[in-house]
């Protein structure tokens, strides 16, 4: 599984690909020339990691259990592999925001609410929190506890709810332009609201659709708005 590094100091910003997209999207797509002010700042370090959705929920080749068994055997990956990597090529252990766009968001959202002790915060940008839009009604537990919209209304653990209480960088960011779904993103707000964990939910015009040029717009606005 292939990772690519920008910068040099910072906090860790780990970037997940949309839909069956890999490693070097964002910079194909331009968002690390967007980023670059704050990367050679060394207000941010970036990592981006490949998906594998195209070898789970957007492979129609194979059963839908096989599907999630590779997407639980994904979250294992980032969790044991990707956040070890990042400690260690940061010389220590360091804040950790995960971030995407579209499919990326709902990862993104999903790690750091299953792991509070390991992420520190999300820059969630166009999601849909409900992993069931993707598994064309197949639902077993691994769906369930990948699912933020299904599992976060039902969560009562102490512990991940103090630490997600906590945090200081849970930004929802969504978009009103064409093929957004910005309901998706008020569901995930309120849920948190009634969580009573601290958010902001960031709502964009309809001239802004779901696409390229307004992540670019998003993830910069944020790091500006809220890590400096």
């Amino acid at each position: 599984m292939p990772i690519v590094a920008y910068g040099h100091y910072g906090f860790a910003l780990l970037l997940f690909p949309t839909a069956a997209a890999d490693f070097l999207e964002y910079e194909r797509f331009y968002m690390i020339d967007a980023l670059r002010s704050y990367i050679e700042r060394g207000v941010v370090k970036v990592y981006s990691i490949n998906s594998i959705n195209n070898e789970s929920w957007l492979n129609p080749r194979i059963p839908p259990r096989q599907k999630s068994r590779r997407h639980y055997q994904y979250t294992l990956y980032v969790e044991n592999e990707v956040v070890p990597f990042i400690f260690t090529h940061c010389n220590g252990r360091v804040p950790i925001i995960t971030s995407g766009a579209s499919f990326g968001a709902l990862h993104g959202a999903n790690f750091l609410f299953r792991r509070p002790d390991l992420f520190e915060g999300t820059i969630a940008m166009s999601g849909i929190y409900d992993l069931k839009v993707y598994t064309d009604g197949y639902f077993d537990e691994n769906c369930y506890f990948n699912s933020p919209i299904d599992y976060l209304p039902n969560l009562n653990d102490r512990r991940i709810l103090s630490l997600l209480r906590q945090k200081q960088h849970i930004h929802l960011f969504t978009a009103q332009g064409p093929y957004e779904h910005p309901q998706a993103t008020y569901d995930l707000s309120n849920i948190l609201k009634v969580k009573g964990i601290p958010h902001t939910l960031d709502v964009w015009g309809t001239d802004m659709p779901h696409d390229w040029p307004t992540w670019r717009a998003m993830l910069p606005y944020a790091i500006e708005k809220y890590f400096l």
